[in-house]
């Protein structure tokens, strides 16, 4: 039996785990799919209304109305509709095959990508941008993106075979902050083109860092370039930074974690503006 559509309000009431509109934001989980459409997921109540509050292009959002949340679920369903976005009323069976998991979150969104071009970067005194090369966890990728925008920092460009700051799993970690900061993405060459012309400083974290990370704030425009999880920053790019920092640890581990070692830099780097 076919589900019932209202289509006059573009409001679709959809009970089949069948339905084409679920499995097509199903098919969102993959990159290829996402690629080809140019969309993205991002799951939980927050995020949406954080989109919303952006201007953000939201294609379509699925809800499940339930306990004290209802009427907010439903005042943020109403605001997509008005913005010209789709709205389906679905039930938890449909959330769990969109997001394939077994408790998911009430709202499940799908949203446009936006890319800001690197030629669009200008960075003025005081300004911190991240740059992040070959990061393969999307968890790390998240949760930078959320850093970025804890500390007021601009902005984040991603060079290079890094993983894909649209997949569920990176959104999910951004907690909404991917609404709120700037994402480039581009290549080796052109990057290191770009970073030539612009004349930023470039901040890079080493082991054969010379330079103290308590002591890498400055007023000038930086780039905050961190490497790869396993390898940090390839030679290529610690040869291209204008400070190699080291970050001091006192136990038994030789390394952090790529999220908290990009938090412990960027609250260092922003700290003269960072007041409780």
């Amino acid at each position: 039996m076919s589900d019932p559509v209202k289509f006059g309000g573009a409001v679709h009431q959809v009970t089949s785990l069948t339905n084409p509109l679920v499995k097509n934001l199903r098919a969102l989980q993959m990159k290829k799919h996402r690629d080809e459409t140019g969309l993205f997921l991002g799951e939980g109540l927050k995020l949406v209304t954080d989109a919303l509050e952006e201007q953000w292009p939201i294609d379509t959002i699925c809800y499940a109305a339930r306990g004290r949340q209802e009427a907010r679920v439903m005042q943020t369903a109403a605001a997509v509709k008005a913005r010209g976005g789709m709205v389906l009323e679905v039930n938890e069976a449909v959330l769990g095959k969109i997001t394939r998991r077994d408790n998911p979150q009430m709202v499940v969104g799908a949203f446009r990508q936006k890319l800001t071009p690197l030629s669009a970067v200008r960075l003025a005194a005081g300004d911190v941008w991240v740059a992040l090369e070959g990061v393969k966890d999307p968890g790390n990728l998240g949760t930078v993106i959320r850093t970025v925008d804890s500390v007021g920092a601009k902005g984040v460009i991603i060079i290079g075979e890094t993983c894909d700051p649209f997949s569920l799993e990176a959104v999910r970690a951004t907690m909404g902050s991917l609404f709120h900061v700037p994402l480039v993405r581009t290549g080796i060459d052109e990057f290191l083109g770009w970073k030539a012309k612009a004349g930023v400083r470039m901040v890079g974290t080493h082991l054969s860092g010379t330079t103290d990370w308590r002591r890498i704030a400055s007023p000038e425009a930086t780039v905050l370039l961190m490497g790869n999880e396993q390898s940090g920053l390839s030679d290529r790019f610690a040869g291209a930074c204008d400070v190699l920092a080291k970050i001091a640890m006192a136990g038994h581990a030789d390394s952090l974690n790529l999220a908290i070692a990009t938090g412990v830099m960027l609250y260092e780097l922003r700290r003269d503006v960072l007041v409780v």
